[in-house]
């Protein structure tokens, strides 16, 4: 019964008989069996059928939305089964940078679990220094981190991507009104650093010593709580990776980041230890790259 449920699910999916065939990779002729031997062993129509149009019965419609949730649970359980069976469970831990705004990170994790749903995939959230860390000690296989360092040789450094920096900051702030801003400009503005407590002083150390910034640091636990301190006018926040601004409405406005001239720029990078390359650590690392390109 698993099996014509998940026709039935297509053909409402597609609102098709022909598409749900294509893909289910079987004849228009034998899912249209399925669903009707479907409808006999539960004894009610699901199809109210006219020629070649259909719809959903009431009961149908009440049976496809229960069966979504059925066949969500089902798979899980059956995900959840098979990794108790096997004995040497394939796993894949990623550091992920704790401050990063991009979605290429979610969308390759995504591709990935949906490809080897077997593979059981941890993921340790950290700022640069930590996701560095927890690579030495092999707390995660693979980073997604900014390069703050110079490339070592002990690790593979896969750049993902060179992107441009830029600043959030309230849409009341007259700052937002700038084309760019500089670190000059933002002298006289806290600015809002997503940190753990235990890695504050490494992120004030970078932010102001490297990129500029010279006024006071406030931090937050997350980027959640960082853009609600941007809203309230508290001050601006430095952004990790994305390019385009998130769905904000006007409460906040996104602007590039300037220096000397031109827009301060990072590289983004996978980073693994080269004695642990594998192939789901190469793979993930592939999904990524797309991703960004």
């Amino acid at each position: 019964m698993i099996r014509q449920i998940r026709y039935f699910q297509s053909v409402i999916r597609n609102n098709s008989f022909s598409e749900a065939a294509e893909e289910c990779h079987i004849s228009q002729s034998a899912i249209s069996q399925q669903v009707q031997a479907l409808e006999r062993e539960l004894g009610f129509d699901l199809l109210e059928r006219n020629n070649r149009k259909f719809s959903l019965t009431p009961a149908g419609e009440h049976f496809y939305k229960k069966s979504l949730v059925l066949i969500a649970d089902y798979e899980r359980m059956c995900q959840e089964a098979r990794r108790l069976a096997i004995a040497d469970q394939a796993t894949l831990t990623i550091g992920y940078l704790r401050c990063y705004s991009g979605q290429e990170f979610h969308l390759a994790l995504g591709e990935f679990s949906a490809k080897y749903p077997d593979v059981a995939v941890g993921i340790e959230y950290g700022n640069h220094e930590e996701l560095y860390g927890l690579l030495q000690t092999g707390g995660v296989d693979i980073v997604l981190n900014d390069q703050r360092r110079a490339f070592s040789d002990q690790y593979v450094n896969f750049i993902l991507t060179v992107g441009s920096e830029y600043i959030e900051i309230s849409s009341h702030n007259p700052i937002a009104s700038l084309p760019s801003a500089t670190p000059q400009d933002l002298k006289n503005v806290p600015c809002i650093l997503v940190s753990s407590k235990e890695q504050q002083e490494n992120e004030q150390e970078y932010y102001q010593g490297v990129v500029g910034f010279q006024g006071e640091f406030l931090y937050a636990e997350n980027l959640e709580e960082a853009r609600l301190l941007v809203i309230g006018g508290k001050g601006f926040m430095p952004v990790e990776g994305a390019k385009q601004a998130g769905n904000f409405g006007s409460s906040i406005s996104r602007i590039p980041l300037y220096r000397c001239g031109e827009q301060i720029t990072r590289n983004y990078c996978a980073f693994w230890k080269k004695d642990n390359s594998g192939y789901y650590v190469e793979e993930f690392a592939k999904m990524l790259k797309r991703q960004f390109q």
